[in-house]
């Protein structure tokens, strides 16, 4: 986590992780997140082939074909609303990712009722559907969440019959850890301990780096 979206950047160790991984499981590697697919491939270093970017509005298969929803038409309006809740609310940031638009109150912790009742009102009003995260609301099209992703790559050729694994710290993630429960899979949260559909847990980053060198070590491709 930043102080902004764009101070995430890209981790030497993390990307050395996922260049060790994903040969270690035969290509059986995805990253599902909220970024656009341009801000995983930047963050990720480019490591990860499969990528699902805004929940799964856009995704990138592992033979690099993408499937996109196309933007609802109320997403405009929700960029508009957010711009103006931010120019009175100083610190708050809107991300516009055209498919959804994200109100990031990590800079006004004070604003978080006010921001969580106009995202509901937008949301109404646009046909968009709220996605709540930590310390921000997002009003996305409708159509596609971290679940359906996971569900979608496990349905291609190079996943297919395995078992999934979903690692994730936000609210957004418990969509991908039941869909990973119901394939036979399970879900690790990253973090504190909460309300939760991943069976196991991990402390911080460094505790699930330091778990995902080890699975790249140990794993043998059959």
């Amino acid at each position: 986590m930043a102080s902004t979206p764009d101070a995430v950047v890209a981790d030497p160790r993390r990307t050395r992780v996922l260049q060790a991984l994903d040969p270690a499981l035969e290509g059986r590697l995805a990253v599902i997140s909220g970024r656009t697919l341009s801000e995983i491939d930047r963050i990720a270093g480019g490591a990860a082939r499969a990528a699902a970017g805004v929940h799964g509005l856009n995704r990138r298969r592992r033979d690099g074909s993408i499937h996109a929803i196309p933007p609802s038409a109320g997403v405009a309006a929700a960029v508009a609303g957010f711009h103006a809740f931010a120019a009175e609310h100083p610190g708050v940031i809107v991300e516009d990712k055209a498919v959804s638009a994200g109100l990031h109150y990590r800079g006004a912790p004070q604003a978080e009722a006010a921001a969580m009742a106009l995202a509901e009102d937008l949301a109404e009003r646009a046909g968009l559907v709220v996605q709540p995260g930590k310390m921000v609301v997002e009003l996305k099209t409708p159509g596609a969440d971290k679940g359906t992703a996971l569900l979608a790559f496990m349905a291609e050729p190079v996943f297919a019959g395995t078992m999934p694994v979903m690692i994730g710290d936000d609210l957004t993630d418990e969509a991908g850890f039941r869909a990973a429960g119901a394939l036979g899979g399970f879900g690790i949260l990253v973090g504190a301990p909460r309300q939760t559909a991943a069976r196991y847990g991990l402390t911080d980053v460094d505790a699930v780096l330091t778990w995902l060198e080890a699975v790249a070590t140990e794993v043998q491709p059959a």
